[in-house]
């Protein structure tokens, strides 16, 4: 019995990396996008989904995380990507429209205060 549950933890740790190591963004549209409230930039790139200063420095990467529920779809027009983030404990939205080069970003922290901003294509 024991044996089983150090094969299972082992497998579920395992699964883990390697969802780590490349999240699958489908059709979503690449590029860099700012937030101008928080001066930073969101940067989808193949596989991978990191936040940026201006300058270029880090603040955040996705493909180092646990990322949870991640879809990516078409909704009335528009392009969406959505996910929740276990270490962040939040839940992500982004809208790029058709017709528009900017995104939507909205969040949902676990205080219940919704975040949601335009942001202008980089």
């Amino acid at each position: 019995m024991k044996r089983l549950a150090v094969i299972l933890v082992l497998v579920l740790a395992v699964s883990g990396l390697a969802i780590a190591e490349g999240l699958d963004l489908g059709t979503f549209p690449l590029g860099k996008w700012l937030d101008a409230n928080y001066d930073a930039i969101w940067e989808f790139s193949t596989g991978n989904i990191r936040i940026l200063s201006p300058s270029g420095t880090l603040y955040y990467d996705f493909g180092k995380a646990t990322i949870e529920g991640l879809k990516v779809g078409l909704e009335g027009g528009a392009a969406t990507l959505s996910f929740s983030c276990k270490e962040t404990g939040k839940f992500y939205k982004f809208t790029k429209s058709l017709t528009d080069t900017g995104l939507i970003l909205e969040i949902d922290p676990p205080w219940k205060v919704h975040y949601k901003v335009a942001m202008p294509k980089q």
